[in-house]
């Protein structure tokens, strides 16, 4: 309840003088059910399949980059910033559930390990407060959240040891739900030979394609959702599987991962006292070797 309550507090600033729409998941693995969209949850039990593979991926097709940046290590029971970035073109314009055009969805998906979690609001610095929102729409294709990393002294299914984060950016929206069925935001092909004898331009906006089969005359109707443009006239001649519509997606899904160390401080602590005492014994002996060429050496006065 806690992790929600701080989501929903952050996802507030950083939509609070924006004009895109965001959808933030963070995703750790003991609340990995409820964390991520519903259409996916309808799917996928889990979000990162057996491959690697987030299951974002089977619904938005076209590839884009994305990037996070995290400390090297942390500490336990400390706040750290996790910087993901996903860079687009902010003037493009998706189509629309129903056919129009308008603003790209971004969407974030963070997968962190277990233990780790969104830092309560009483944690983050005034600093990390104005880096996480509310944020201008131009800089918009960098969120930065706030971790909180475990302390396996309380936690003792945790331990110092090094941990994956694993994130997944989109913009715009998918191709594909999660049921197979085709969105709006796709490429709508013949699914048999022939030639178009009839388009009919639905009221609501689409297309009614009929393909009459030259050899048999056998008729098929293919539907088109609105929002992809026509290719095709009638008394054209069309292949199997020939595009029909343009496509109109412009946007894309990405996925990538970092490493981090949860560091055990007591280890630094030795490190630190073995370099002090190499230090110290260094110069001891740098010390010492010059007193014996003072007194092998002595200067002399004639």
């Amino acid at each position: 309840m806690q992790t929600r309550n701080t989501f929903s507090w952050i996802k507030e600033q950083i939509t609070r003088s924006i004009s895109v729409s965001l959808m933030i998941y963070i995703i750790t693995r003991t609340s990995i059910s409820n964390a991520y969209p519903i259409f996916a949850q309808q799917v996928y039990e889990n979000p990162r399949e057996a491959t690697g593979r987030i299951v974002c991926a089977n619904c938005h097709l076209a590839n884009k980059p994305v990037d996070i940046e995290v400390p090297q290590a942390v500490l336990p029971d400390t706040v750290f910033e996790a910087v993901v970035r996903i860079p687009y073109d902010m003037q493009l314009k998706q189509v629309l559930a129903n056919g129009k055009r308008g603003a790209l969805n971004v969407g974030a998906v963070l997968i962190l390990p277990e233990g780790f979690e969104l830092a309560p609001p009483d944690r983050i610095s005034p600093e990390m407060k104005e880096k996480i929102g509310p944020v201008p729409g131009q800089k918009y294709s960098e969120v930065t959240f706030p971790i909180l990393s475990p302390d396996p002294t309380t936690k003792k299914d945790v331990h110092f040891l090094k941990y994956p984060i694993y994130v997944g950016g989109n913009r715009g929206r998918g191709q594909i739900y999660p049921d197979g069925s085709k969105s709006n935001n796709t490429v709508y092909n013949a699914t048999a030979p022939g030639i178009v004898s009839k388009i009919i331009r639905k009221e609501k906006g689409g297309y009614e394609i009929t393909i009459a089969d030259a050899s048999d005359g056998r008729q098929v109707v293919d539907i088109i959702p609105p929002g992809p443009e026509l290719l095709v006239s009638e008394g054209e001649s069309i292949k199997i599987d020939q595009p029909l519509t343009s496509n109109p997606n412009v946007g894309g899904f990405g996925q990538g991962d970092a490493e981090i160390v949860l560091q055990d401080p007591l280890r630094i602590q030795g490190l630190l006292f073995f370099l002090a005492s190499v230090i110290w014994h260094k110069s001891f002996w740098f010390l010492k070797r010059n007193s014996l060429r003072r007194f092998n050496c002595p200067e002399m006065n004639f």
